[in-house]
């Protein structure tokens, strides 16, 4: 039998602090912001969730990543990359701009984009609003590659040399930070969507 996991109110929202099976919705779960991709909740414990604290254990999820990031027009929801596993994203609400092997399409709510292993990708948002992404990875990753693309570029989204380290790629940007996403009462749970 599988234990439930307890959930902890930390500073951005609540957070599993040990493993086993839970419910938490994402009014209620801990985020992390950042200035230029946006903010991310990301459903299980995370180091930029808990703010460097030493009494708590890091509980991903073994198989899948889940993520919920909230992007607004023009900012990237990360850096133009590919990794070695599966990814999949659906945009929930609002619009935004895939990039995908140097290829641009437009997104609205309800599109799905699939990346099978080693497709380059980054969504960007766009429209006159938040969009709002259920991002979806399977673990474990073995590798992640960073190209230099002049459209990834063009969108602040890229690397300006070639990279497989992330700790490289995003060494130009601050790190992420505890906090709810900007703009919170605009976002759908907010209007009871």
């Amino acid at each position: 039998m599988t234990d439930e996991a307890h959930l902890e109110e930390l500073e951005s929202g609540l957070a599993p602090v040990t493993d086993g099976w839970f419910v938490v919705n994402a009014r209620d779960a801990a985020w992390r912001a950042h200035p230029e991709f946006g903010a991310r909740c990301n459903f299980e414990l995370h180091q930029g969730v808990i703010g460097g604290r030493d009494d708590l254990q890091a509980a991903r999820f073994p198989q899948i990543g889940v993520n919920l990031d909230v992007v607004w027009p023009g900012q990237p929801a990360s850096l133009y990359h590919a990794e070695t596993e599966q990814e999949d994203f659906l945009v929930l609400a609002g619009e935004c701009v895939a990039v995908l092997e140097d290829e641009q399409r437009t997104l609205h709510a309800w599109d799905l984009v699939h990346c099978p292993p080693g497709t380059h990708h980054v969504l960007i948002g766009a429209g006159d609003g938040p969009c709002v992404i259920l991002m979806l990875g399977a673990r474990p990753n073995r590798g992640i590659d960073y190209p230099r693309s002049e459209v990834a570029l063009k969108y602040g989204a890229g690397v300006e040399t070639p990279t497989d380290s992330p700790t490289e790629a995003y060494a130009p940007h601050e790190p992420w930070r505890p906090a709810r996403p900007a703009r919170w009462d605009e976002l759908p749970w907010a209007r009871g969507w």
